[in-house]
């Protein structure tokens, strides 16, 4: 009957091991339940049936984690549970607009010296070269540096 409940508690500690790494990253109740049940199995051989039984017990313990976790790398599982998408980085995000000096366009939201603008349908952020400038405001582009557009209010 010891022997039983020892094996339940490695089996308890295993799947809460597999739960907290693989599915619950973090210190979570599954972390703590793995580490008690595991600590409680081992605690509990060497006091109940000996140094010889406990020693066994701690390495089935240090295994079954190892295997579990071999297992787990092993399978699918993590496949599925990884993230796959790439980075769609462009290192010039005004290449398409054809965006130059002198275009005009129209401020989406207010620019306190940054915002958004919109240019022939592109909405780009854009910086003010002359302070603040109220939404649905008409402005022109007076300049481009390092990807920056500055913009000023457009003479109506």
């Amino acid at each position: 009957m010891e022997t039983l409940f020892i094996i339940c508690l490695l089996i308890a500690g295993w799947i809460f091991f597999a739960i907290e790494v693989f599915l619950i990253p973090g210190i979570s109740l599954a972390g703590l339940l793995s580490g008690a049940s595991l600590l409680y199995a081992v605690y509990y051989t060497f006091s109940q049936m000996g140094t010889e039984a406990g020693l066994l017990t701690l390495a089935m313990a240090a295994l079954g984690i190892a295997a579990v976790t071999v297992w787990f790398m092993r399978s699918k599982t993590v496949d599925r549970l990884s993230l796959k998408k790439t980075l769609d980085y462009r290192p010039d995000p005004l290449a398409d607009t054809g965006l130059k000096v002198g275009a005009q366009g129209i401020t989406v939201t207010r620019l306190t010296l940054i915002g958004n603008a919109d240019f022939g349908g592109y909405l780009i952020e854009v910086k003010s070269a002359d302070g603040f400038i109220d939404e649905k405001t008409p402005i022109e582009v007076v300049g481009i540096r390092g990807g920056q557009v500055l913009v000023k209010k457009r003479p109506l």
